[in-house]
This record gives C-alpha cells, structure tokens and sequence, in this order.
C-alpha cells in the first residue's frame, strides 16, 4: 500500500482504513492513494489498484467511463460574455433530438437501451464548464492547441444508466466478489467486453454534451483531449500482467491529462512523466472530496443562501437550480486542488502544461 500526499494534503482517515481494507483482496499486488484521496462506498476514490489474476467490478465502480474531455471553443477570451453565455445554455437535461442510433453506430457503438441518456451531464459532481486561460507552463501547451487567446468547454461525465445497470447485474451474480481473469473465465470475459463498451459509450457522451453546448452558444469546438477516469486496463506491474482498477484516477499513460479542481477553483492540464508502477501507472483526477455531501449543506446552509452559491470567488457563473445540489458540490466541500497538483509534481509524477478558471459552470437546470 502506498499513499502519494504531502503533511500539507488533508487525507481523511476514513480514506486510508478504505485503502488498507482493499489491499488485502485476493489478488493484489498494489494499492496507491493519489492525493485526491477521499472515502467511497467501501473502497476509496482517488486510488489505484493494480491486481494479479483478478478482476473487481465494484472497485471501478458504477460510473464505467467516467472521465474528463476538454474543447477548444471558437470563441474569443478577449470578447467574456459570460452573462450571455449562461442564458443560451438551456434545455440540457432533456434527451437529444437527434439521432443517437447513428450517432453511436458511427462511432462503432452498439445500442444498449440507454441512448435517451446520450449527450446529458447527470448529477452529483458531473458538470459542463467554460473556461478561460490563466496560466501558459509549458510549451506543451502550444502543441495541444492551448493559448491564452481561447475559451476552452471541459466537460465531465460518463456512461450515465449504462455503467450502472453493468454493475448491478455483477452485484446480483456475484455480490462484492471479484471474477478470475483468465483466458477461461467466460464471467471475466463478458464484463471485460460490456466495460469496454461502456468506456467507449462515455466518451461519445462527452462528445455530445459538447456538441449540445456549442450549438446553444452558437459557435464549434475542437477536442484537445479525453481522459477516463473510472476503468480497469491491463499493465504490467513488476513482471506481472496485472489488471490496474482506477477509481477516481487518471491513466498516466495517455498523454495530458486535465485535473479539475471545483467550480470555484482552478483547472490543471498537466503532463505526466515517465509512467511509472510506483503510481500504479495512475494520477490524481480532481481536488477529491473534503466533506461528505449531507455535511456540506449543514456546514454552508447558515452561511450562504443559494443564490450567494451561483457565483464564484472568480466572479463565474454557476448554472445549478438544484438547491440541494449547490451546497453538495459547493467549492468549500472540496480540498485545494494547488496542494493535489503540487504534491504530484513533487513526487516526480507531472509538469503542469497550464491553468485554466471558470468562466460559467452548467450542472442542471430545472
């Protein structure tokens, strides 16, 4: 077990006792907790877990595909119109009227029942975010097409009711319990196919969502990248083939990778350096949670109203008419994503490419 945080980090020790717990499965060779680490419903989030011969559905949880993308927006940084922005993106949690069938079948994807869902944000922490450059690091930075001139859409979600039903179907069979990865597991097999399909399903999500948001602002995007955060893939770890189950952890082996912090607070792009097993071949994936959801609304619900909570300390915009909701996932509720970020960099793990703040944050309207 290994857990990447500096004494400046607050790790809740709730998260640890997870940490530990799962690293006594069968099976496991390795149990990292990033920086981001923070409790889940058994096991961690914020972690990585790199294991020998088994595969664990709960560890990746219900969210398959769960993940990060980020648009270059053709809108000027030098023209903010964040007022007017926010009142054109409307209508956002209702189904496409497209047609998900092709739209999924020209990105090789099968029809699963759960097309209504396709291009919608959902709730908890997901969310659709214009943002604007704060900070060039890197001259990596030019590469991937950011410049300080441009407005960028990151969008987080995933596969929505799909991921979920592929779960409950594993916790029916098999409760908490882990299948055999070998060539003769038929079990393995299926849900190895079925969260491959899921992964794919969430990036095609992300896809639409911003496709959805640049039709509203009347403008197009170009995709800079997609990360998966929530995934089980194949690395080798020590000479072994083991199966890394990340949740709550970006791959260190993609490229870039975009860490953000709340809505209030600012959004890494980073570079991870040489992939490592040390990390579980794994990175923080946001600022990780500092109070559980129903403590959030007592600690801020006598502080602030929800109106005081549709603006940012950056003057931003927060779209959320879901008042339970703007407390929940209200910026204080979460830790300082600059610690998360250091404490990455100071562990070797990545270069921070460049920094980016909330220009209109959309969760849900109602």
């Amino acid at each position: 077990m290994r857990l990447i945080a500096s004494a400046k980090n607050w790790i809740e020790g709730a998260a640890v006792q997870q940490l530990e717990k799962t690293a006594l499965l069968p099976g496991m060779r390795l149990a990292v907790g990033l920086p981001d680490l923070h409790p889940g419903k058994g096991s961690p989030i914020g972690a990585a877990f790199a294991v020998d011969g088994w595969l664990y559905p709960t560890l990746a949880g219900s969210d398959i595909g769960c993940g990060i993308g980020l648009w270059r927006a053709e809108l000027s940084a030098g023209k903010m119109k964040g007022e007017a922005w926010a009142d054109r993106l409307r209508n956002l949690e209702g189904p496409w009227d497209g047609d998900t069938g092709d739209f999924l079948a020209s990105r090789g994807i099968e029809g699963s029942g759960f097309e209504h869902a396709l291009g919608t944000i959902g709730g908890g922490n997901h969310f659709a975010e214009l943002q604007a450059v704060v900070n060039v690091a890197s001259p990596e930075a030019e590469r991937l097409g950011i410049t300080s001139d441009a407005v960028y859409l990151c969008v987080h979600s995933g596969s929505r009711g799909l991921g979920d039903a592929i779960l409950r179907e594993h916790v029916e069979k098999f409760g908490a319990d882990g299948l055999r990865a070998g060539a003769g597991s038929q079990e393995a097999q299926q849900y190895l196919g079925r969260h491959g399909e899921a992964k794919k399903w969430a990036t095609a999500n992300r896809e639409l969502i911003a496709a959805r948001m640049f039709e509203r602002l009347k403008t197009s995007g170009v995709r800079v990248l997609d990360i998966c955060h929530n995934e089980i893939e194949l690395e080798v770890v020590g000479g072994c083939d083991c199966w890394i189950h990340r949740k709550g952890a970006a791959p260190s082996t993609s490229g870039p990778v975009v860490i953000p912090g709340s809505r209030g607070a600012h959004t890494y792009v980073v570079l991870p350096k040489e992939p490592t097993e040390r990390s579980a071949f794994s990175l923080a994936h946001g600022a990780g949670r500092k109070w559980s959801r129903s403590d959030s609304r007592g600690r801020l619900e006598k502080r602030f109203t929800a109106k005081d909570l549709t603006r940012t300390g950056f003057g931003s915009q927060v779209i959320c008419e879901d008042k339970d909701l703007l407390y929940e996932e209200a910026p204080q509720a979460y830790k300082n994503i600059s610690v998360v970020v250091e404490d990455l960099v100071a562990a070797g793990l990545v270069e921070i490419v460049a920094i980016l703040k909330p220009v209109v944050t959309y969760k849900v309207r109602r």
